[in-house]
């Protein structure tokens, strides 16, 4: 096992480009915008430009996302944001609760689409909070390239039209589902790539939003229509559930990892799940991404999926203390229970996803990791007059033992998660990777990929990535080493290769050098994109 602190400083190598990508690092001084789609990309690189910092840009890259990646993240989804503002870090929980109304003994099941697994939307809100404390433009100004998009229209990406494509086989065809239908189907069809798309009510409902500073999405003519309409179909979710919902700011929590400080939002996310992971492999030294490497990193995951899904729901739920999860000493006991034979674990079947991830960065060294999710593609696939709504509320669980257990006003255990990294009180930076339960894995292989490996951003993200899926079945991607994959097998790892990329996350990294330059690095498995100045 190792005991070390690792480097003093960061040994990135910037020049050694050891994998295939259709990406290279970007290299700025004045301010950084990542996320997976152009459009929004410059978005908030106008802001910055406008004379706006990082947390404008964030806020106008969220909204315009709304817009031009549909199929991942709306105006109801939930969002979270770690900031670094002026030396010093903030956390920002947006998470919305279950509606006071509902309650296990209501329902047999929680179906993924409908009313039933619709939670309150935080995103919205979330923006409303971090403009108020951190922005310098007003709000307004953040939305109109949203808004302008869904009025004026756009052209669609390839990899956003081919998952928009497979959500009009999710989504039911009946009177429930009519407003995704009219909103986001033009002559009962999805749009192909390249071709321009209008969504005149995701405008509206944007303008709305812009002109009351959020006000009618909680308390006006937007929160009277889902209240309206959830009584219609059968749903739970009120307009006292939207009045009630506070933004949370809260103190984020890290793990040491060879001598970095990996930071995390504390639970409902899941971020704890990549720092048990971590805490575990904080004890052993890796001189390469071999099989034996990846096997002791499968394992980890594995035990800090077990954990989690055992202890971490709404915090205010929880039954075990977040520090004890993460204390350097249950790091230790877990690291010695791991073996050269791969352990069983008995958790549950981790699902897909529909996320978006942003980093931003300005001229004064503030920087952003934020990301915003319907959860499964389109969500609960209901949308009332624009407003798309999550479906967050599916990992809830009708068992009474469970620490999950669905109960009035509670938040789910939830999936998206903002990663930050800081070495000895200084900001490195921010970074993310989507996809659901790929997320804490996916942050996990990019921290180790930069801090044990010194790849640099663009390389951490392309390298081979691989998900543990259930019991002991990982996935791994294409072009993985044959030696390791026969490796991994001898030791118990029920391997399979995925050809579906999707499967392994889309990241974004921007990393601060010591001279105030930007290394910003982006998800070549997808339509990603970083504007620059």
């Amino acid at each position: 096992m190792y005991n070390g602190r690792g480097d003093e400083n960061m040994k990135i190598n910037y020049y050694d480009n050891p994998f295939t990508s259709k990406r290279m690092n970007v290299i700025a001084r004045n301010g950084v915008v990542c996320t997976g789609n152009n459009l929004a990309t410059q978005a908030g690189l106008r802001m910055l430009q406008a004379g706006g910092n990082a947390v404008d840009a964030a806020i106008a890259t969220a909204a315009c996302l709304t817009v031009v990646e549909p199929c991942s993240n709306g105006l109801g989804s939930d969002g979270f944001a770690i900031v670094w503002m002026k030396d010093r870090m903030y956390g920002m929980n947006s998470s919305g609760c279950s509606p006071y109304e509902i309650s296990a003994d209501q329902i047999t099941e929680i179906p993924k689409r409908g009313w039933i697994p619709v939670t309150v939307p935080g995103a919205v809100k979330g923006w409303k909070a971090l403009s108020e404390r951190f922005g310098v433009l007003p709000f307004k100004q953040l939305l109109e390239p949203a808004i302008d998009y869904a009025r004026n229209g756009y052209p669609v990406s390839a990899e956003i039209a081919r998952m928009w494509k497979k959500a009009l086989n999710a989504i039911p065809n009946t009177e429930e589902f009519n407003g995704w239908y009219d909103t986001f189907t033009f002559d009962g069809k999805t749009p192909e790539a390249g071709q321009m798309v209008c969504m005149p009510k995701l405008a509206d409902a944007l303008e709305k939003i812009a002109d009351t500073k959020t006000d009618a999405l909680y308390y006006g003519e937007l929160a009277d229509r889902i209240d309206e309409e959830s009584r219609k179909f059968g749903g739970f979710l009120r307009k006292k559930d939207l009045e009630n919902h506070k933004v949370e700011w809260v103190d984020p929590i890290h793990v040491d990892y060879h001598g970095y400080q990996v930071w995390e939002l504390p639970p409902n996310g899941q971020g704890i799940v990549a720092l048990m992971a971590l805490n575990i492999l904080n004890n052993f030294k890796f001189e390469s991404r071999d099989a034996t490497c990846i096997h002791t990193q499968m394992e980890a995951l594995k035990m800090a999926f077990a954990d989690a899904k055992e202890y971490v729901t709404d915090a205010k739920y929880m039954k075990m203390s977040i520090q004890d999860l993460i204390s350097p000493e249950y790091g230790r006991q877990r690291a010695s229970q791991i073996t050269n034979i791969a352990l069983a674990p008995s958790v549950d079947k981790p699902h897909g996803s529909g996320t978006v991830y942003l980093c931003t960065a300005d001229k004064e060294g503030n920087m952003v990791s934020y990301i915003q999710s319907n959860y499964m593609g389109f969500g609960s696939g209901i949308v009332v007059d624009g407003v798309s709504l999550q479906n967050r509320g599916y990992d809830f669980s009708l068992n009474p033992s469970h620490i999950n257990y669905l109960m009035p006003h509670k938040k789910t255990y939830h999936t998206i998660i903002p990663g930050f990294l800081t070495q000895n009180g200084k900001p490195v930076g921010p970074f993310g990777v989507m996809g659901g339960y790929m997320q804490p894995q996916g942050h996990m292989q990019v921290v180790s990929n930069m801090i044990d490996f010194h790849l640099n951003p663009q390389m951490a993200l392309d390298a081979k990535r691989f998900q543990w899926m259930e019991g002991m079945k990982f996935i791994i991607e294409p072009g993985f080493d044959e030696d390791i994959i026969s490796e991994l097998k001898k030791r118990g790892h029920e391997i399979e290769v995925e050809d579906e990329w999707a499967m392994f996350g889309r990241g974004q990294i921007i990393v601060r050098l010591e001279n105030g330059v930007y290394v910003a690095g982006c998800e070549s498995r997808t339509d990603s994109n970083i504007a620059c100045y």
